[in-house]
């Protein structure tokens, strides 16, 4: 029988904590993803429309974005625009319950893309790739 050794995460100290803006519409689902991250010490906002992730780039100079690509209201293409021009060391996430791009064409579309991930990802995996995109170096 096969045994797996828990993982352990040691949260990011506070004054060093990464940035993550979660841009999603659903607010349930924001939530849920926000909470996975701060237990791993990363500092969240989250914003639901083009706008509102707009202004927390602006202000809040995160360090990832994870962003669905359907936005109920805005663009999520000029959102991740706007942040390689406000932000360019920050890396995309981009997250999409559809099945355009998925042939990675997303990539092309936004140089500051770094993952690609369904909607239906688990949340501690989708944070585990926020930690593994996020880590300075």
């Amino acid at each position: 029988m096969l045994q797996l050794a828990a993982r352990s995460f040691v949260p990011v100290p506070q004054g060093d904590a990464m940035r993550v803006l979660i841009v999603e519409s659903d607010a349930n689902l924001g939530w849920l993803w926000q909470r996975h991250l701060e237990r791993r010490g990363f500092l969240v906002e989250c914003a639901r429309t083009q706008d509102e992730a707009a202004e927390s780039i602006a202000e809040g100079e995160p360090d990832i974005i994870i962003l669905d690509l359907v936005l109920s209201e805005g663009s999520a293409l000029a959102v991740a625009d706007y942040a390689s021009y406000r932000r360019p060391e920050a890396r995309v996430i981009f997250v999409t319950s559809a099945s355009f791009f998925s042939d990675g064409s997303i990539f092309a579309l936004a140089p500051n893309a770094c993952a690609f991930l369904s909607k239906g990802t688990a949340p501690d995996d989708i944070a585990s790739v926020v930690e593994h995109y996020g880590t300075r170096t």
